[in-house]
């Protein structure tokens, strides 16, 4: 059976910075593989697109420039917040906003933003709020293990978010492998940068 639309995928993946022996960013393993309903809009569509077709047994390599992965690095996504929108109760939160840590945030419209802690100083927190993997050309190789019709039941699920893997989605329930959801849906085992992930 070849992956196409509502095809249910297992596959495993290294994937790694720079070219295919780079670093490694993130595995799923055949222990932990990463499995989706193709074409529910939950993968990075470039990734996706270039699987199609593929079966069980075919291994894969793949390479996405950044503007096919999360984007080009976003210099307008690099902010200065006022300290004072940190205290709570009169107090700094130094254990929670410390430099090098990811603070969960909300935007004015309400959406959901985590974001990087660059610098605090006496008047200003500078966040980057761009994505981990945002500004890297990131490579894939794997192996597709599995490619079989999804269930209905698997199809609603993706309708009702909660996605896993190389995703466009957000973390919902756990699912994208980063710091913050590692390891709570997709088997993932992130090495800190959600590479495969919302």
């Amino acid at each position: 059976m070849k992956i196409g639309k509502n095809k249910m995928v297992s596959l495993t993946y290294d994937l790694h910075y720079d070219d295919f022996e780079g670093d490694l960013i993130e595995q799923a393993t055949s222990e932990k593989p990463l499995s989706f309903v193709f074409g529910a809009g939950l993968m990075l569509p470039k990734f996706e697109s270039l699987l199609e077709g593929y079966e069980a047994g075919n291994p894969f390599e793949i390479s996405l420039a950044d503007v096919d992965a999360y984007g080009e690095l976003d210099e307008n996504a690099i902010v200065d917040l006022p300290k004072h929108l940190f205290i709570i109760d009169g107090e700094f939160d130094n254990e929670v906003v410390a430099i090098g840590s990811t603070v969960p945030m909300m935007s004015t419209s309400g959406q959901r933003l985590n974001g990087l802690v660059m610098e605090i100083t006496d008047d200003i927190v500078k966040m980057d709020f761009n994505h981990p993997l945002a500004g890297e050309n990131l490579f894939f190789k794997g192996e597709i293990l599995e490619v079989r019709e999804a269930t209905d039941e698997e199809i609603a699920a993706t309708l009702g978010g909660g996605s896993c893997g190389c995703g466009s989605g957000g973390c919902g329930d756990g699912g994208c492998g980063d710091e913050e959801c590692a390891d709570g849906g997709c088997g993932t085992e992130s090495k800190g940068g959600c590479g495969c992930g919302c």
